[in-house]
Order: C-alpha cells, then sequence, then structure tokens
C-alpha cells in the first residue's frame, strides 16, 4: 500500500512540475491602461526588461513597475528578454483621457510672471528636483497599494491644461486636496526621503519620497515638514502638515507622483484592484 502511494505521489509531482515551470516562465502586463497609469507588471525572475529606452529593475520576485504619461499615444512597448533567452514583445493598449482646462485666479503675480532674479531661482531648484528623481533604488513601495496622504475634497485634478490669472500654463502635474492648515500628511506608501525643502518659490514646503524602481510621491505647499532627506519612512507615517505656502490660493495639498521624469496620476494609482 505505501509503495502505491509513493508512485502517486511521484505521478503527481511529475505532472505538476511542467505546469509550475511554464507558470514561472509567464509574463503577465495589463492589457490596457490609461494615460497618466502606474503599470506593474510579472516576468520571470532574472529577466531582462526594456521600456520607453531603459532597462527597468526587475524584483527578486520578478515585479516591475512604469509609467505611462498624459500625452502618451499608441501602444506601450515592453520587451522581455528571460534568463533562458527567449524574448517576447508586451503591446499595451494606451486609452486616452479628455483633458478639461482649469483656470486658477488669484495667484500671486510674481509667481505667474517673476522677474529674471526670481526665474533664475526657479529654474535652479526645479533642477535641483529633477536631480532627486534620476535615482533607480530597489525599494518595493510602489508595489503596495496606497493610502491617501490627507482626507479631503479633490479640488485640482491631475493632466487639466491650466490658465493662471487669465494666462495659460503647464498641465496640473498632480492631485489637488483641500485640507485645513496644520492637517498632517501621511506617505502613501513607503520609501525614502529624497528632497525635504521649505521654502522652494513656487512650490514651498516640498516633500520627495522614492517608493523604489522610479516611482516617486511629491507632496507641495506643505505649511510643516515632520522629515528630512535620508529617511526611511513607513506607509502611514506622518511625514508633514498642509499649506498654503509657494504658488498656492489657499490651503491644500498637491500631491503629484512620477516615474523618473515621467508623471502619472496618483487617482489612477489609489484605485489599483487589491
Amino acid at each position: 500500500m505505501r509503495a502505491l502511494l509513493r508512485l502517486c505521489l511521484l505521478a503527481l509531482l511529475a505532472c505538476a512540475a511542467p505546469a509550475a515551470m511554464a507558470d514561472a516562465q509567464r509574463i503577465v502586463f495589463p492589457a490596457e491602461v490609461q494615460q497618466g497609469a502606474m503599470v506593474i507588471g510579472k516576468v520571470p525572475p532574472g529577466s531582462r526588461v526594456e521600456h520607453a529606452g531603459r532597462n527597468l529593475r526587475v524584483t527578486g520576485y520578478g515585479s516591475v513597475a512604469f509609467g505611462i504619461g498624459r500625452d502618451h499615444s499608441g501602444p506601450a512597448e515592453v520587451r522581455v528578454t528571460r534568463p533562458d533567452g527567449t524574448a517576447e514583445t508586451i503591446r499595451i493598449a494606451v486609452g486616452a483621457r479628455d483633458w478639461p482646462l482649469q483656470r486658477v485666479d488669484g495667484v500671486p503675480s510674481a509667481t505667474v510672471d517673476p522677474p529674471p532674479q526670481v526665474a533664475a531661482r526657479i529654474q535652479r531648484e526645479q533642477a535641483q528636483v529633477a536631480a532627486a528623481r534620476v535615482e533607480d533604488r530597489p525599494l518595493t513601495g510602489f508595489a503596495q497599494h496606497f493610502t491617501w496622504p490627507v482626507e479631503g475634497r479633490i479640488s485640482g485634478r491631475f493632466g487639466r491644461a491650466r490658465v493662471y490669472n487669465g494666462k495659460p500654463g503647464a498641465p496640473h502635474s498632480g492631485m489637488d486636496i483641500a485640507a485645513p492648515t496644520g492637517t498632517a500628511i501621511r506617505a502613501p506608501a513607503a520609501g525614502v526621503i529624497i528632497l525635504a525643502e521649505p521654502d522652494l518659490y513656487i512650490t514651498g514646503g516640498t516633500v520627495l519620497i522614492d517608493h523604489g524602481h522610479g516611482i516617486g510621491s511629491n507632496f507641495l505647499h506643505l505649511s510643516r515638514l515632520d522629515v528630512k532627506a535620508g529617511d526611511t519612512v513607513q506607509q502611514g507615517q506622518i511625514i508633514g502638515a498642509v499649506g498654503a505656502t509657494g504658488r498656492a490660493t489657499g490651503p491644500h495639498l498637491h500631491w503629484g507622483m512620477t516615474w523618473f521624469d515621467v508623471r502619472i496620476d496618483p487617482q489612477l494609482v489609489l484605485e489599483r484592484a487589491p
């Protein structure tokens, strides 16, 4: 009887092994995403993954992440080369979105038409922020299910074309959440603080979190900073407080997200199915 059971077990293992091997070689990406999406895919661990001219970092368990820009058109292509040398090109359909116009009046005129000296300062500060986003750290906060950093009414949505005091500006790069000055801001996912500046000209109190694999969050117009560059933060940890510093007409939190220099929509990230 024992010999028979052993033979049955060996037969089951023999049948399961090919299925397990096939599953380990699977490549899984969403068939379709929207402009502004964060895309997370699954590849065989040890694969080489390329998208938009970048080699994507792959976790030890085979997850990869990248972002789709606001104005991306056509399918997003991902090239995956497995450890055994076989390769596939995945094409992800990108759905276009409607971008309404938003008028923002009452903004301090010096932040809309800054004098030359101030313009030079703004350029330096923007370069500082851009330099903080180039790292590709092996962190895995990006894979968490993001939570709201504050509770409040959405007063500005990602991607909308904006007119400041009647003058056309850049599209809105994040989501604005109206909340009283002093409201605690919590990290929506784990990561490392890569920039913490209390007084940037346009964005005021500014904090950037790197969630890993190029995915980052930025929080603008803060009245108080509770973290410094280099700090490790956990999901839900307080990083500062809502304010109206920089170019703001009232207290709110601007929460933006990026994949390196590609801006993505925090609201789509929040809507990811668990």
